[in-house]
C-alpha cells in the first residue's frame, strides 16, 4: 500500500534543497555540521550488555575531522516504516540545521514481509518511506543521503559472497537517480569486500562469539571496516570534501570502541 500524498509531499518540498542543502558552499564548510544516521541495528550504538556487537556508526566518527559531529539515531530492529512510525524521523528533523547532513540506511528489517509493523515493498512502500526522509531534510536545508544496506554474511557452497537484499538496493538506486540523492552503496562495496575477505576471514569481522554465530551485525574490527567504506563514499561522492575526512587509509585501533552503560531511553 502506498503513502498518503501528505505524508509523501509535494514536489515544491522536494526541490527546496538545490540552494540550502549542498554543503559544498562556504557557509556550509565554514561551520560545524553534524551528520545524522538513520538507520537500523547494523550502524546503532551498542552499550556494554551487547559488546563485543558494534554498529558502523559507532567507528564513523573516527573517520570524520572534528568540524564534524556524528550524532546516531539508528536503533535496533527498525525498518524505514517503523523509525517513522514510533516518531524517530520527527525527533531528527527537529534537531537538523541547515548545512547538516541526514544519511540514511535501511533494508534489513523493511524485509521482513510477516511483519506489517515493519514490512515495506521495495519498488512502492520502501521508497515511499524513504522520499520521507530525504524531503523532510530538504525542506529544514540539510541534505540527505542515502546508503545502500550493509551485506551479511552469507557464502555458497563455492566460497561466493551472496547479496541477501533482494530488490532493495535497487530501489533505493533508484530512487536517489529519480530524486538527485547522493547515494553510497554500501551494499555492493560490502559485498566485495566480504568476496575479497573470504569464509574464513569475515568471521572475524562479525558477531561470533563462544555462544553464538551472528552473520548479520559486527564487531570492532567490522564496523571499523564498514565505517571506513561510508566514509571513503562520502569523499568520493563528495558528499563531504578532502578536508572533512581523515584516516582512510590508516590503522584504526579496535581500543578506540567503547561500549557505555545503557540507560532506558537509549535502549527504547
Amino acid at each position: 500500500m502506498s503513502l498518503t500524498r501528505r505524508q509523501v509531499g509535494s514536489a515544491a518540498v522536494a526541490a527546496v534543497p538545490l540552494a540550502l542543502s549542498g554543503i559544498g558552499t562556504a557557509r556550509a564548510s565554514q561551520r560545524h555540521r553534524t551528520l545524522y544516521i538513520a538507520g537500523d541495528s547494523t550502524a546503532a550504538q551498542k552499550y556494554a550488555d551487547a559488546a563485543p556487537e558494534t554498529g558502523w556508526g559507532m567507528a564513523l566518527p573516527f573517520f570524520l575531522r572534528e568540524q564534524l559531529t556524528v550524532s546516531n539515531h539508528a536503533v535496533n530492529g527498525r525498518s524505514s516504516k517503523s523509525f517513522v512510525d514510533e516518531g524517530r524521523l520527527d525527533v531528527v528533523l527537529a534537531a537538523v540545521r541547515p548545512g547538516d547532513l541526514l544519511l540514511i540506511q535501511f533494508a534489513h528489517n523493511d524485509e521482513k514481509v510477516t511483519d506489517p509493523t515493519r514490512y515495506t515493498e521495495p519498488w512502492t512502500t520502501y521508497q515511499d518511506y524513504l522520499r520521507l526522509y530525504i524531503n523532510g531534510a530538504r525542506a529544514r536545508g540539510a541534505r540527505p543521503v542515502l546508503a545502500t544496506a550493509v551485506e551479511r554474511r552469507r557464502f555458497d557452497a563455492g566460497g561466493n559472497a551472496l547479496p541477501s537484499h533482494g530488490d532493495y538496493p535497487a530501489a533505493m538506486r533508484a530512487l536517489a537517480r529519480e530524486e538527485r540523492v547522493s547515494l553510497l552503496d554500501i551494499q555492493a562495496l560490502s559485498l566485495a569486500l566480504w568476496q575479497e575477505l573470504g569464509v574464513e576471514a569475515t568471521k572475524t569481522y562479525f558477531n561470533w562469539t563462544a555462544t553464538q554465530q551472528d552473520n548479520t551485525h559486527f564487531n570492532p574490527p567490522g564496523a571499523i571496516a564498514v565505517a571506513r567504506l561510508v566514509a571513503r563514499e562520502l569523499a568520493r561522492t563528495r558528499v563531504l570534501s578532502a578536508r572533512d575526512v581523515c584516516r582512510l587509509d590508516d590503522e584504526v585501533p579496535e581500543s578506540w570502541i567503547t561500549w557505555p552503560q545503557a540507560t532506558a531511553t537509549a535502549t527504547a
